[in-house]
């Protein structure tokens, strides 16, 4: 348990600048729109209220943050994959994601398993752990990971962005028109990004069990 924890973290921090990343450029478009049409709808006087246009964007960043801190992998799994119960990638490993990547084996996982493969939702995350565990300093797994981790927790912020950001146009923007077409924006990029996140996690998936079918076909190779 410690080696997966500090696994995750040494992941994590490869992709934790990007994230900062995103927070900044999500709140610079935010700040960017509301100050353009404040503008234009009351003429170049609207540059000096910039302290009371600041205050809602400043006051989305902080919740933002720190909401993104305090959702779990878990609530962030099932935004991506849109499930509450058994939301993880590795809940449909054999009965769904195996069975559609020409990549895998099926018969030789069931040889690295010693049974056969099971299809309770819970056992098959299990299993497809216990195989990932026996793998996961594979390059192409451990890249895999990253991906997965990295866009799952670019979707948990396009969620928060949504709400949070969401509401701060609704207060700062003056313009309906506007409003309307920045909080368009914000749901086409939780979609997009929730959708390659979802992608991501099945490919991490199915990396893990086509790079153990391989691993198991070697031995098999040389007698």
């Amino acid at each position: 348990m410690t080696s997966t924890r500090n696994e995750k973290k040494s992941l994590k921090d490869r992709y934790r600048l990007q994230l900062w990343i995103i927070v900044a450029v999500n709140t610079l478009f935010l700040y960017g729109i509301v100050q353009t049409n404040a503008i234009r709808v009351s003429g170049l006087r609207a540059m000096f209220n910039d302290a009371q246009n600041l205050v809602p964007v400043g006051v989305a960043l902080i919740v933002a943050t720190v909401l993104n801190g305090l959702v779990n992998a878990d609530t962030k799994a099932r935004l991506v994959f849109l499930r509450w119960h058994h939301a993880l990638p590795g809940h449909r490993a054999f009965t769904e994601y195996a069975l559609r990547d020409p990549r895998i084996d099926v018969a030789a996982l069931e040889k690295i398993h010693g049974l056969p493969l099971p299809t309770d939702p819970t056992e098959q995350n299990r299993t497809w752990y216990r195989m990932y565990k026996s793998i996961e300093d594979d390059r192409a797994v451990s890249q895999a990971h990253l991906d997965y981790l990295f866009m799952r927790d670019y979707a948990g912020l396009c969620a928060v962005f949504l709400i949070f950001y969401g509401v701060a146009g609704a207060l700062s923007i003056p313009s309906m028109n506007v409003r309307l077409v920045y909080v368009a924006i914000l749901i086409v990029q939780f979609v997009l990004v929730r959708q390659a996140a979802c992608n991501y996690g099945i490919r991490f998936v199915t990396t893990v069990l086509a790079r153990a079918d391989q691993k198991e076909a070697k031995p098999q190779g040389r007698r």
